[in-house]
């Protein structure tokens, strides 16, 4: 007997949603909070990154795997353990006493992150036919926006007011909450058998966490010895051979691959996940660098430099229903996805521009009003080409491919602007020690070190303006969708 909840779709998507706001709000509501944790935990830069880089790696490499559990288990079952996995681990969070506790406090909460993320996908997937899932992936798509852009301003706010632990606390009572929506509102979707590619999850884990190790390790130490006799280099090196090899084995397993391959044969899922990628990569790692600039290059508390995000939000609320609900009707997908995509890269440029030693802050309300308005657009457009062909039996594999993909971008993104701010600090300040600069109070540098800290994290800003140039390129190649009924194609029937 079907489960009565499946025609009732919409309360089943918003209790999905608490939980998965929670987990991508995670994402970026440390970095308006890192001066504050290194100066409470006394961590530099290269170990207080490693707070976001933790939660971000736990929450990328299991997500292939978790996908599949959805199918094998039911979204529903899988979406609750992670949820309490994820609420248990953020009062452990609030509680660490030292930056080597909390980081893996947030390599724990990363891992119900990991399990909650794909399930709300897939069950959007399975809830709605294909040509009424515009509005609901608008509703995905803007709160994955949303919870991008409100981390930095909630987390500016909860620091002010209750100091940096509890901007972990507070997940603890809308995890519970979450929790008991699911419970009552989220069906029970048939399940699918599925075995589990053991030696690709080792391979893809373990050459993402060479990856960037090597990457986020290599400017701190000069590209030396990070990890025994192994040098960054030879990190790299590793993580690319076996991410290689990971690739290799996907299209040559014989049994059940992590990564079908038939997913990959359709050019949008294909491209929209490449795109998804460069999406990841930029937003995580803008926050860093503007927040560093507002707080300790201009001296801003974290409320007041957050604040610089909410044109950002305000125009993101307003705007993703409205297009959401017209994805496929009015606004083709393709167009809106390469329209988000190139003024999110233009809102970034903005705030290099912006981030002047001496300029006006409010100039910064342009660029971010932009970013909010590309937010809009983008996030559902792309979830909505990606997910177009994907069938019940093949839900739960694309949606875990699908946030693996972001999430990787995320891990990338989030190393490699660590190690670019290290550079260009080194740069404009010879001799200075990164780490002890960045973890000053607020409003406390000498004015000659304050404007070169600007000039620095002006510049770091162009890695994830470029990052989403590179994401603009690709979107162009997406193949246009038609949303009209007709029946579902087999990820790997297509072009």
């Amino acid at each position: 007997m079907s489960d009565p909840r499946l025609a009732r779709p919409w309360p089943a998507v918003w209790s999905l949603i608490i939980g998965f706001f929670m987990i991508l709000l995670d994402s970026t509501i440390v970095s308006v909070a890192t001066p504050h944790i290194m100066a409470g935990l006394g961590a530099g830069i290269s170990e207080v990154v490693w707070v976001t880089s933790a939660y971000l790696l736990a929450f990328a490499v299991p997500l292939l795997i978790t996908g599949r559990m959805g199918d094998r288990f039911g979204p529903r079952r899988i979406y609750l353990a992670g949820l309490a996995v994820f609420t248990a681990a953020s009062a452990w969070c609030g509680l660490a006493g030292s930056i080597g506790a909390l980081v893996l406090a947030r390599a724990v909460q990363g891992l119900g992150a990991s399990l909650m993320s794909p399930q709300t996908m897939a069950s959007i997937t399975r809830l709605f036919p294909p040509h009424e899932r515009g509005a609901a992936m608008g509703v995905w798509g803007s709160v994955a926006g949303v919870a991008g852009l409100a981390g930095p301003l909630l987390g500016g706010f909860i620091t002010d007011v209750a100091g940096w632990a509890w901007i972990f606390f507070i997940n603890v009572p809308l995890g519970l909450l979450a929790m008991a929506m699911v419970a009552r509102h989220v069906p029970r979707f048939a399940t699918h058998p599925h075995r589990f590619d053991h030696l690709g999850v080792l391979l893809s884990g373990t050459g993402s966490f060479c990856l960037v190790l090597g990457i986020q390790e290599g400017q701190a130490r000069d590209w030396g010895q990070v990890l025994g006799p192994a040098t960054a280099w030879h990190l790299v090196a590793a993580g690319v051979v076996l991410l290689a090899a990971f690739a290799a084995w996907q299209l040559r397993n014989p049994g059940e691959p992590l990564i079908p391959p038939g997913l990959f044969r359709n050019r949008n899922f294909a491209l929209a996940n490449a795109a998804i990628c460069a999406i990841g990569a930029g937003t995580v790692a803008m926050s860093l660098p503007l927040m560093i600039y507002l707080q300790l290059a201009r001296g801003l508390a974290p409320t007041r430099a957050a604040l610089v995000l909410v044109p950002s939000a305000i125009c993101s609320v307003q705007l993703a229903p409205v297009v959401g609900a017209n994805l496929g009707r009015r606004l083709d997908p393709n167009w809106t996805g390469v329209a988000g995509l190139a003024l999110t890269a233009s809102g970034m440029l903005g705030f290099a521009a912006a981030m002047t030693p001496d300029g006006p802050v409010w100039h910064l309300y342009l660029p971010s009003a932009i970013l909010g308005i590309a937010n809009s657009m983008m996030w559902a457009s792309l979830s909505l080409i990606a997910t177009r062909d994907l069938t019940g039996d093949s839900a739960g594999a694309g949606a875990g491919v699908y946030n693996a993909t972001r999430q990787l971008g995320s891990v990338l993104g989030s190393a490699a602007i660590a190690a670019l701010m290290e550079a260009r600090v080194a740069a404009a300040l010879p001799g200075a020690d990164a780490g002890a600069m960045t973890g000053r109070a607020a409003g406390t540098l000498p004015e000659a070190a304050a404007s070169a800290l600007a000039q620095a994290m002006r510049e770091s800003m162009l890695l994830p303006a470029l990052a989403l140039l590179t994401g603009t390129v690709i979107a162009f190649g997406l193949r246009r969708v038609s949303l009209t009924p007709r029946p579902a194609i087999p990820p790997g029937a297509g072009p």
